[in-house]
């Protein structure tokens, strides 16, 4: 039996709790173990999460969240059409 413990690797930071909880959840869905921490122990306050993953399962953590295609141009024009309005 190993010590799964001591067996925690930091994946990434997240300045809201909601994209720690995404992508936990993502990895989740492909069969990772993952941990969610929140940085604050307040409950509803919304000050960002740590994510970790056992070390055997850390590069294809990486590789899944690396996959994430972020579309900030649409995020972008969306901004500037509300702006227009």
């Amino acid at each position: 039996m190993t010590n799964q413990i001591d067996n925690w690797h930091k994946l990434a930071r997240y300045d809201t709790n909601i994209q720690g909880e995404l992508h936990a959840g993502l990895l989740r869905n492909n069969g990772l173990t993952v941990s969610l921490q929140a940085l604050s122990g307040i409950p509803g306050m919304n000050s960002g999460a740590v994510l970790w993953v056992q070390k055997n399962e850390l590069d294809q953590a990486r590789r899944i969240l690396d996959s994430i295609k972020v579309d900030n141009e649409g995020a972008a024009s969306h901004n500037e059409q509300d702006s227009e309005k």
